[in-house]
């Protein structure tokens, strides 16, 4: 029997699925403990064996080999114990469709035997805190996919287990909504819930407990945020930029130093190279990752590497914003330790987009159509639904070849825009003109030249992998020759060789979101629909989607695309903000943050934020505190008053301030800071509108 000092406690977990010879090891010995009042976060790239962990612990799978006891109960021998002492968040829609939000609730606190009493209270909180109110009474089966996520998380927290397994349960949430989540996570942890929560948010996995890298059903390391750091040699170079677009040809000129580094000879002291030049061999870059309009650069000496970088960048004349050391993020460690072959095969160029004329020649595609230079036009476009009003009057263009972002909480429209114009719903009022068609007149004109890939994947899941390839090839004109080459290219990028013959509802959520993608773009449309391609994707995947995004993007492919990763809408030329149908902002990314942010952003670092969190949020002089990654973040006016507060709160609490500096906002910030700002005005209008009426 295990000791009551662990909540969860796992020994030597295999799960093998098929025979021994050809059969797959989704989890290999595997240990993990969590104690009471204790979130660990579990991370891995797909396939990794997050999920088959989870369900080994919630007693719904038995594991081949080892032993694991959850709540103080067997998971073999008692697994009705073990049931109802947690809550179970998976990330398939446990939901019922045809049940209104409020039914589905209710059904899951009678199942968990949840009093009458007080019930309703906590409901409305949940609800609340879900921005889900509104939608009480819509049936499920109507909702968003990121709404859908959003109230199966309010069922899994409507009792108070004893531990909560939560898989991925943020996916397709927008960073509004993540933060309230994670306020509710510190809730439980004060009651003494035992957490599990496996993630593809690595910022996320900065504010757990305790942190699991899971690799090939093994973890490769485990401790706290800080000591998976201390395991990381060196430090990381974060080259700041103005753009995406600029910090791209940064990692192009870095890896071509990093190639004639690696190939050189010792250099000492005494070798007589120019330090000023080049990185030099002794402190040769190395692995590059680019998060939005920023690239984080691993180095062994990052100190040492720094003034020979920045001349290396000017003489490029490549335009930088800030260059300094920081410490590694969770991100930067597990694109550091996760197997480089679990990234898909770089794509031969020739074969990511063939030429237009080329393509419209062999597999039908029609020849690009534009309206005066501009793929999408867009004016008063509106959508009702009965007496809702999902999209309110919104016009914008998009030219040809444009990354063009959609971004808005759940709920706000973008899905329903999207498939206003992909021709696959009928606006209510206004008009719209894709690929100089008219999306009322030509709907059918309109999806013979756009890709588009929905939120629920669009794969026939009882079809193998191949088998969804050649039904999407065939839907799209492609024969021969030229639909084997771009099978070969969808299987690349998928990352599924060796997996072709495999059924489609068998693969994780994030190859399905892999697969999904390629099958979109098979056909090389010039007009690309995106929404939410990389939701639940690990951080290789994604930074391997824009690349393709980018590639497309610079060969004239205009891509529309809506995403909750705002380091995602870094990458995009112009954002487009939506909130409550209605458009409130519109521009490039560091337009947004310098002219429609008026807010200073004072960046915090301290050991366990949550703590803070509160104290600092009262302050007289922050208008709003935020955890953010592994700190917080303070929304001020008087950025001097409030690191006078802030320092003088910390010394009050007798805790240690490791860092207190005013940043450069993020697109998250700014994603925040617009809908509050516009949920000020709305309420502004209300009080006013209520006192002429009086």
């Amino acid at each position: 029997m295990v000791t009551e000092e662990f909540a969860i406690h796992a020994q030597g977990l295999c799960k093998r699925f098929g025979p021994p010879e050809t059969g797959v090891q989704a989890v290999q010995d595997l240990n993990i403990q969590v104690r009471p009042g204790e979130i660990y976060g579990l991370v891995g790239p797909d396939g990794a064996g997050k999920t088959t962990t989870l369900r080994m612990l919630a007693a719904i799978m038995d594991q081949d080999e080892g032993t694991a006891s959850v709540a103080g109960f067997d998971t073999r021998k008692n697994y009705r114990e073990v049931k109802e002492s947690i809550a179970y968040m998976s990330q398939r829609f446990a939901l019922y469709p045809d049940l209104t939000v409020q039914e589905n609730i209710e059904l899951y606190a009678d199942l968990y035997g949840e009093p009458r009493k007080g019930r309703e209270k906590r409901i409305d909180d949940l609800l609340d805190f879900s921005f889900m109110r509104p939608f009480k009474k819509r049936q499920a089966g109507r909702l968003s996919g990121g709404m859908k996520q959003k109230l199966q998380l309010v069922c899994a927290l409507i009792h108070t287990p004893k531990v909560l397994l939560l898989d991925e349960p943020t996916n397709g949430v927008d960073p509004v909504s993540r933060r309230d989540f994670w306020r509710i996570l510190y809730t439980l942890l004060k009651q003494d819930v035992a957490i599990l929560v496996t993630t593809a948010y690595l910022d996320e996995a900065e504010r757990c407990t305790r942190v699991g890298l899971l690799d090939n059903g093994r973890l490769l390391a485990h401790g706290t945020p800080d000591q998976l750091r201390a395991q990381t040699p060196g430090g990381i170079i974060k080259l700041q930029g103005h753009n995406s677009q600029d910090m791209r040809r940064a990692r192009e000129l870095l890896k071509g130093i990093c190639t004639q580094s690696d190939s050189a000879p010792d250099s000492g002291p005494n070798s007589g190279s120019d330090q000023g030049a080049t990185p030099s061999a002794s402190t040769a870059l190395g692995d590059m990752a680019l998060f939005g309009n920023s690239l984080h650069i691993s180095c062994p000496e990052p100190e040492a590497t720094l003034p020979g970088l920045s001349k290396t960048l000017q003489q490029a004349k490549i335009p930088v914003v800030s260059l300094e050391v920081e410490p590694p993020s969770l991100e930067d460690i597990f694109l550091s330790m996760v197997s480089r072959k679990k990234t898909p095969e770089a794509v031969p160029e020739t074969s990511l987009n063939d030429s237009q004329a080329d393509a419209a020649e062999s597999s039908g595609t029609p020849a690009q159509t534009f309206d005066n230079g501009m793929a999408v036009r867009v004016e008063n476009l509106t959508r009702r639904f009965g007496s809702f009003v999902a999209v309110n009057d919104i016009s914008f263009e998009v030219p040809r070849g444009e990354i063009f972002g959609f971004l808005g909480p759940n709920g706000a429209g973008k899905s329903t825009t999207i498939r206003m114009l992909c021709g696959l719903l009928p606006p209510s009022d206004g008009t719209g003109v894709v690929a100089g068609f008219d999306i009322r007149k030509d709907p059918e004109e309109v999806k013979q030249r756009i890709g588009y890939m929905s939120q629920k994947f669009s794969l026939y899941e009882d079809l193998s992998v191949r088998e969804n390839i050649d039904f999407y090839g065939g839907i799209y004109g492609l024969s021969g020759d030229h639909l084997k080459r771009r099978r070969e290219w969808a299987i690349r990028l998928s990352g599924l060789s060796g997996h072709e013959k495999d059924m489609a509802g068998t693969l994780s959520g994030g190859w399905k979101q892999k697969l999904a993608i390629a099958c979109s773009v098979l056909h090389e449309p010039p007009i690309l629909f995106l929404d939410e391609p990389t939701s639940g994707v690990d951080p290789v995947a994604r930074r391997t989607f824009w690349d393709l995004i980018h590639d497309m993007s610079t060969r004239g492919v205009t891509v529309f695309v809506t995403t909750h990763y705002m380091e995602e809408a870094e990458y995009c030329d112009r954002v487009a903000l939506i909130y409550k149908g209605n458009m409130i902002a519109l521009g490039s990314p560091g337009r947004l943050k310098t002219e429609r942010m008026h807010d200073v952003i004072v960046d915090i670092g301290c050991a366990q934020p949550q703590n803070m969190l509160d104290t600092i949020t009262a302050l007289p002089s922050v208008r709003e505190a935020a955890l953010f990654g592994a700190g917080l973040h303070a929304v001020c006016n008087d950025a001097d008053a409030a690191e006078r507060d802030i320092r003088a709160a910390f010394k009050q609490q007798d805790m240690r301030l490791d860092r207190l500096r005013r940043i450069t906002p993020s697109m998250e910030d700014v994603f925040v800071s617009l809908i509050e700002e516009a949920d000020r005005i709305e309420e502004k209008g209300q009080q006013t509108t209520h006192k002429e009426a009086v």
